[in-house]
C-alpha cells in the first residue's frame, strides 16, 4: 500500500528547494563541508590507541545510564582531563551536543527564571527553550546592547540565564568578550556552546574562554562537542560542581539515556591529547588558511567557518554542484536553518591553501 501520510508536505518541500536527503561523503573529493576541522577523523593511529584504552577493561560498552552503573573510568578520565585543561571544577560527558544543550537548558531554566538566548543559537537550544519552565527572551544576534536592554526590561524575580555560542555555526562569527562582563553585571548564569570554537581558536585551541583569557567562574558553563575538532562523537559539559550535580539530578538526556559510548569518549580523549601535543603546528596551519580567506573575500574569519551569501536557493545548489564537478564539497545551508541561503565553506587543516583559493575564485566567477 502506497504511503500518503506526508506526501503533500514532502512535495511542498521539494517545490521550495528545502527538501533534504542524506549525503554520502565523496572519499575522492576535497571535503570542505564537514566539521572535522583538524582532520582527526582520518588519523587511524588515534583510533587504534582508543581501542587499546577500551580493551583494558572487561567490557567495551557502557551498558546503562550514568546513574545505573554506566559511568566508566574512561568517562571519568576524560572529564578530569577537560576540567584540568579548561580550568573548571567539574565535568560530565553527554551523548551528543544536541542532548547536552537539551539537558542544560531544559533543566536549568526553572519557574520564575528567564533565559536570554541569542537568536542564532543552535536548534537544540531553541528546542530546549520551548520545553523550559521559565520565560524565554531572544536577543538580536551578537547584539550586546539589545541583550542589556532586554535584561533591564525583564521583571522576573528568578535566575537569569544567558545562552550564547563561542563561534556560531552558520554566521561563523565569535561571541563578543563583553558577554562575560554582562553576565557578571546581572549576576547571570552564562552558557557558552563551544561546539565550533573548542579546538579551533585560542592560544591553546581551547575555545573562547582561552581566546579571551577568561578564568572560569561559578556562573560559567562550557558545553562542547566531540564530533568536530576532536574527531569523534559525543559531548561534554563543564561547570561548577554545584551545577553538574544539579544536572545529574534534573537533566533528562543525562538521566534517561545510556551513557556515552566508551570507544567514542576514548577516541575524543586521544584526539584532545593529540591537539594539545601538536598545538603549535595547528595554530600555524589555521592562520595560513585564514590568510587565504582574507585575501579571497577581504575579511579574516573568526573561526573555521566561512559563510558565503547566495542570492537564492537555486543559485546555491548550482554553485555547489559546479564545485562538486571540480572535486570540492561544500555545504549548502538553506532556510529555515538560515534566513537566506549560504554556501558554508569549512576550513580544514589537511587541505592546502591553494585549494581554498581556487574554491573562492570559482564562487566569485560564478556570482559575477
Amino acid at each position: 500500500m502506497k504511503s500518503h501520510w506526508y506526501s503533500k508536505e514532502l512535495a511542498a518541500l521539494k517545490r521550495s528547494g528545502r527538501f533534504r536527503a542524506p549525503i554520502m561523503a565523496d572519499a575522492g573529493a576535497f571535503d570542505m563541508a564537514s566539521n572535522d576541522y583538524l582532520c582527526l577523523a582520518h588519523r587511524k593511529k588515534l583510533l587504534k590507541r582508543a581501542c587499546k584504552r577500551v580493551e583494558k577493561y572487561p567490557w567495551h560498552a557502557p551498558k546503562s545510564s550514568l546513574f545505573v552503573g554506566g559511568y566508566h573510568p574512561i568517562h571519568e578520565d576524560f572529564e578530569a582531563a577537560l576540567c584540568s585543561a579548561n580550568g573548571f571544577e567539574k565535568g560530565s560527558v553527554a551523548g551528543s551536543g544536541f542532548m547536552a544543550n537539551l539537558g542544560l537548558i531544559e533543566a536549568l531554566v526553572r519557574r520564575k527564571d528567564t533565559l536570554f538566548i541569542d537568536e542564532s543559537y543552535h536548534a537544540s537550544g531553541m528546542v530546549a527553550a520551548k520545553l523550559s519552565q521559565g520565560e524565554v527572551v531572544t536577543f538580536r544576534h551578537n547584539d550586546m546592547k539589545d541583550l542589556i536592554e532586554k535584561i533591564d526590561a525583564c521583571g522576573a524575580t528568578g535566575r537569569r540565564i544567558i545562552a550564547v555560542e563561542g563561534i556560531y555555526s552558520m554566521e561563523g562569527d565569535r561571541v563578543p568578550r563583553e558577554i562575560f562582563e554582562i553576565a557578571d553585571w546581572f549576576d547571570a548564569i552564562l552558557i557558552v556552546d563551544e561546539a565550533h570554537s573548542s579546538g579551533t581558536i585560542g592560544p591553546n585551541l581551547l575555545g573562547v574562554f582561552d581566546a579571551y583569557n577568561i578564568k572560569p567562574q561559578p556562573n560559567h558553563i562550557k558545553m562542547g562537542t566531540l564530533g568536530k575538532a576532536y574527531g569523534s562523537y559525543g559531548a561534554y559539559i563543564l561547570s561548577s560542581e554545584e551545577i553538574i550535580s544539579f544536572l545529574y539530578n534534573r537533566a533528562k538526556p543525562l538521566i534517561y539515556a545510556t551513557a556515552p559510548s566508551l570507544l567514542d569518549i576514548a577516541l575524543a580523549h586521544e584526539g584532545f591529547e593529540y591537539i594539545t601535543k601538536k598545538r603549535k603546528k595547528y595554530l600555524e596551519k589555521i592562520q595560513k588558511l585564514k590568510n587565504v580567506v582574507k585575501e579571497s573575500v577581504g575579511e579574516e574569519p573568526d573561526g573555521m567557518i566561512v559563510p558565503v551569501s547566495m542570492p537564492d536557493i537555486k543559485t546555491a545548489m548550482e554553485i555547489a554542484e559546479m564545485l562538486r564537478a571540480h572535486g570540492y564539497e561544500v555545504g549548502v545551508i538553506r532556510p529555515p536553518t538560515v534566513s537566506k541561503p549560504i554556501l558554508r565553506v569549512i576550513l580544514r587543516t589537511c587541505i592546502e591553501p591553494k585549494d581554498y583559493r581556487m574554491v573562492f575564485e570559482l564562487i566569485a566567477e560564478r556570482l559575477g
